[in-house]
């Protein structure tokens, strides 16, 4: 724990709470020993941040182009590669290896973290470590740019194929908390799988990773 500390440049007064934060719920359901509730916490301490650093740093921005920034930098697929930048897959304590390094546990155990951190201290520390780790990607110019949905079908249309057909393939997780798997082809050979916590989220996650591979 004292390396991870180092990586996230926080060093915890309480160790428990961090060791909460990387604690998947196959190991424990124990709701006070696993990340569900940091989760959920951190998750709406890392919206505030996020809005409170957007509003101080692009004073001219409207409000629609201030939402759309923060939807991309709160979003699952953000959230998850922040984790990966902090070497998280590496702790999290799960009963499964491969649990560790998908998209939204490693989301969640992000936004865990920074539950853990507002918990451990304030808010103040909470906002310095978002500032830190969302500084290379908060400046970005989301303005004009498409989602990946959309993107795909236009993709599609040049080539001359039929629209995107986007079939859920799985759902996990819990009634609160559920996990949807989504598919979408250009043909048989050529397909990606995406994940989210709704079906929208999961669609785009799909969308963009089938692009990455027709380009």
């Amino acid at each position: 724990m004292d390396k991870l500390e180092q990586i996230l440049q926080y060093q915890f007064n309480n160790p428990k709470l961090l060791q909460q934060a990387l604690t998947h719920s196959s190991v424990t359901r124990n709701e006070h020993r696993n990340y569900e509730r940091l989760e959920f916490l951190g998750d709406r301490v890392l919206g505030m941040t996020m809005a409170h650093l957007l509003y101080k740093m692009f004073p001219d921005d409207r409000e629609g182009v201030l939402a759309q920034r923060h939807v991309k930098l709160v979003c699952a697929e953000t959230v998850a590669e922040v984790a990966k930048q902090l070497h998280l897959d590496e702790y999290i304590i799960t009963k499964e290896r491969i649990t560790a390094h998908g998209m939204n546990v490693l989301c969640d155990v992000c936004e865990a973290v920074i539950g853990a951190i507002y918990m451990d201290s304030n808010i103040e520390e909470a906002i310095s470590f978002v500032e830190r780790n969302w500084c290379g990607m908060i400046d970005m110019d989301f303005g004009d740019r498409k989602d990946a949905k959309t993107e795909l079908q236009e993709k599609f249309h040049a080539l001359k194929h039929e629209s995107p057909v986007y079939e859920t393939v799985d759902k996990s997780g819990t009634e609160h908390e559920p996990i949807f798997k989504v598919k979408v082809a250009f043909d048989d050979e050529l397909y990606a799988y995406g994940e989210g916590k709704n079906k929208k989220a999961a669609e785009q996650h799909a969308a963009a990773k089938l692009l990455e591979l027709m380009q």
